[in-house]
């Protein structure tokens, strides 16, 4: 059976193991266990399953499963219970030489994966100091052996904790400074978030008593409102890619994960804003990537939790900050209520549709975080994991509707609701979501890049592509860099010359074939380096293209894939290699980030044989 994990509704089976296949003689370590692939495609679907209580129900058969995909039924190929139990431990990884290096991230090989995100570019302060005293109330009760991983989302993702089941090394991290509250660039009002229901909202009214008046302040609403959606845009671009890029670090993981996200504000969904003197000026479209990051998602086995850090929430208008105005002006007051009650909702359906299109559930509108949270990983830690290879084999790009059904009564089930039937045999364009517009000259933000997002400082490792890479130095220092690299400003020598190698089994890679039978793949190869304030001070990348005979095709899928880099780092100073590459055809992505001072300085660099693929090589820059 083939389960071709480059599409969006398929996987990689939770039972099959992932991991890097390496030759010894090419790259120095051990050898690891293959990637194993199946040859039908294949839809997967985690469904959990509870009673009226919301207490899990257990040992339904495949008998009790009906599955409808556009109203049609369609015929299980895999089923399977998860239950939660005592915790497996987590396998070593890989052995490897000292000066080599893997993005391979083992995980346990049955239960699920609890993921917190802590959102400080869309939470205020005041919310994020209840969330993380809400977060250490269930760690003090969480149940043994839970496993866990912590990230922090500011301008960028970050990863605070790897998956660990230590409960006093998450309750220290948690109580420590990385997670302490933090002040969001992009909030107008940083301690309690950008509330519709201001002041001025409340004075408009009365100020339409002069006509002057009330063009003086249409023009400053307008204007005030156009900055807040400039940020606004920013926060949603930057929260996007932090999902996406999450994604991408939890998709060969196998099994199912459980995303607990905090955030303050759920600006994904930007409605127009009919108070404003051009209603559409303050909208934004990002419907692209967000149908690419829940695609992930989704075939990542990733069920999204929302969470509203803000908690039970009273309408702005009725605080104390705000008493007497809705005397001085009833309909600005009504006009603001209208505000506020409009932007709460459209960000709880997002959240609602986040969650409802990954298997996961919102909660909204409670203080009980800790409560939420505890909900979110015990349901999440018993489903079923079903899978059907779909009737219809049309690949339009259409979005297709499932529906799961049980035949036992006051079952309440919990699933992905569809998927996007994209072309299988269609190279990914890269860079299709559209960005942020920019506001009056305002610049807009970047379209997503998903090898720019993987190869950023401090970011979690992608797994997509599961590679391994040895970095050998040279003996001698040299007073110039490798020609070819992209030196930063005022960067000088002496240097030292690394050659940096890359293996990966081929098999992970998207072939396209030609008339002529011959397969074609192409791959970018990126070595960054980092200094200490996580500047980029030097990089080189470089492009390959390979055309492969069909008679030769079999034989070299048994191989791996090597390719070379040489890049110069500063001898003096701090500095951390950034390594990564990507598919061009599914826009897949691995990368790792190894300190310059971990790669052993008495090794020189050699060279490593080629796999024995006809390749031809191009040099190219990475926007």
């Amino acid at each position: 059976m083939r389960i071709n994990h480059l599409l969006p509704v398929t996987f990689l089976v939770c039972l099959l193991t992932v991991a890097p296949a390496t030759r010894a003689q090419d790259v120095g370590i051990a050898e690891g266990h293959a990637t194993v692939q199946a040859q039908s495609t294949l839809v997967l679907i985690d469904v959990t399953a509870t009673d009226g209580k919301h207490n899990p129900v257990h040992q339904l058969t495949p008998a009790d499963f009906t599955i409808l995909e556009d109203g049609k039924p369609q015929t299980l190929k895999v089923f399977e219970e998860h239950e939660a139990g005592p915790p497996a431990p987590f396998p070593p990884g890989p052995k490897l030489v000292p000066g080599t290096f893997t993005n391979y991230s083992p995980a346990p090989p049955r239960g699920a994966l609890n993921i917190l995100l802590f959102d400080k570019l869309n939470t205020p302060m005041n919310s994020q100091t209840y969330v993380r005293d809400q977060v250490l109330k269930y760690l003090k009760q969480a149940p043994p052996g839970t496993r866990m991983a912590i990230f922090s989302l500011t301008m960028n993702l970050k990863m605070l904790q790897g998956f660990t089941s230590d409960p006093e090394l998450l309750r220290s991290l948690v109580a420590g400074k990385k997670v302490a509250a933090d002040g969001s660039p992009l909030l107008n009002n940083q301690m309690d978030g950008d509330n519709p229901g201001s002041d001025d909202d409340m004075q408009m009214d009365a100020a339409s008593l002069a006509p002057d008046a009330a063009t003086v302040m249409a023009n400053l609403q307008q204007f005030e409102a156009e900055q807040q959606s400039y940020q606004t845009q920013f926060r949603l671009q930057y929260t996007l890619d932090a999902l996406n890029q999450l994604a991408r670090y939890l998709s060969n993981l196998p099994g199912r994960k459980n995303l607990i996200w905090f955030s303050g504000s759920f600006p994904i969904n930007i409605l127009p804003d009919g108070n404003l003197q051009d209603p559409f000026m303050v909208t934004a479209s990002a419907e692209d990537e967000y149908r690419q990051t829940v695609d992930l998602l989704s075939r990542g086995q990733v069920a999204v939790y929302p969470i509203d850090a803000r908690g039970l929430m009273v309408t702005p208008m009725y605080s104390a900050s705000q008493a007497g105005s809705n005397i001085r002006s009833p309909q600005a007051f009504a006009n603001a209520q209208a505000k506020f009650s409009q932007k709460t909702s459209s960000e709880h359906d997002t959240m609602e549709q986040m969650a409802e299109q990954t298997g996961g559930k919102a909660y909204v509108d409670t203080n009980g975080l800790a409560e939420a949270v505890q909900n979110a990983i015990e349901t999440g830690a018993n489903y079923y994991t079903v899978a059907y290879s779909p009737t219809n084999q049309k690949w339009n790009g259409g979005f297709r509707k499932i529906v799961v059904k049980v035949n036992q009564p006051g079952v309440n089930l919990t699933y992905r609701r569809g998927y996007y039937a994209d072309d299988p045999d269609k190279p990914v364009q890269n860079n299709k979501a559209q960005s942020a517009q920019g506001q009056k000259g305002q610049p807009a933000a970047a379209p997503y890049n998903s090898l720019s997002t993987a190869m950023m400082h401090g970011a979690p490792d992608p797994t997509q592509l599961v590679f391994v890479t040895a970095v050998r130095p040279s003996a001698d220092n040299e007073s110039a860099a490798v020609t070819g690299n992209q030196l930063g400003k005022d960067v000088h020598g002496p240097f030292r010359r690394y050659m940096v190698v890359f293996a990966i089994k081929p098999s992970q890679l998207n072939f396209t074939t030609e008339q002529d039978g011959s397969h074609h793949c192409g791959l970018e190869f990126v070595t960054f380096v980092y200094d200490a304030n996580g500047d980029v001070i030097n990089e080189q990348t470089n492009g390959m293209v390979t055309s492969i005979p069909d008679s030769k095709f079999a034989d070299t899928m048994k191989r791996d894939f090597i390719y070379r880099q040489q890049i110069s780092v500063p001898v003096k100073g701090e500095y951390y290699f950034r390594i990564g590459m990507r598919d061009r055809n599914s826009d897949n992505v691995g990368a790792l980030e190894v300190p310059v001072e971990s790669v052993p300085k008495q090794q020189p660099a050699t060279a490593v044989p080629a796999s024995g693929a006809a390749t031809k090589q191009t040099g190219t820059k990475q926007n």
